[in-house]
């Protein structure tokens, strides 16, 4: 006699905010894992044990599902930014923090991070959109600071500021690949050193008073 395979035991019930945190956990690593084509609303509600009904009380298609995810990885990263820059008055500090921001996201929000910068839905134009927050707010943050600082025009500083926002995100993504076998902390103050030579160059401008 042929034995059916068990079902999934069905979650039990939850809180409707706790039940979208499981939902957007376990999304995660299905659209990580498969990419969002690939990845089906079925697979999605099998491994959180709800049936598919569930799945879409919360989130009326994939896509809506996809974006809640998306925009969560971008704000993380955006707040880490501003809290870095926020974090000490001192700009090589904030270099460093920031560098920092950048490692850590990549280290340990490996799977949010890859969904942010290795989408393969850039093509959908909300979520290009979504993308494009990360380094034009991210830039925008430094770019007060560099302004500040420096005394350069906003378009001036808004460059450097980007310059900086992608030493960041690419270098960590080189690193997180271990081909330099550098550690984590060594590799946030190469990165830190080299982008403080770079932006410590363009010193605040004196003013006779300070002369």
């Amino acid at each position: 006699m042929t034995q059916t395979p068990e079902a999934r035991p069905r979650a039990g019930r939850l809180p409707r905010t706790a039940r979208r945190a499981q939902l957007l956990d376990v999304a995660l690593d299905v659209f990580v894992e498969q990419g969002y084509h690939s990845a089906s609303m079925d697979e999605i509600a099998e491994r959180a044990g709800v049936s598919k009904p569930v799945l879409y009380q919360h989130f009326p298609g994939k896509l809506d599902l996809y974006t809640a995810l998306v925009s969560t990885a971008v704000d993380t990263v955006i707040e880490g930014v501003r809290e870095s820059l926020a974090s000490t008055h001192d700009n090589r500090e904030r270099v460093q923090a920031s560098m920092q921001l950048w490692y850590d996201s990549v280290a340990d929000r490996e799977k949010a991070f890859r969904l942010v910068f290795e989408s393969d839905l850039t093509s959908d134009p909300e979520v290009r959109e979504l993308v494009d927050r990360v380094t034009s707010e991210s830039a925008a943050a430094i770019a007060e600071v560099i302004v500040e600082d420096t005394g350069l025009s906003r378009g001036a500083a808004e460059l450097l500021a980007a310059g900086l926002v992608g030493m960041g995100h690419v270098g960590a993504r080189a690193w997180l690949s271990g081909a330099s076998g550098l550690s984590r902390d060594d590799a946030v103050t190469l990165a830190s050193t080299l982008a403080w030579r770079g932006i410590g160059g363009f010193p605040k401008p004196t003013t006779q008073g300070d002369e």
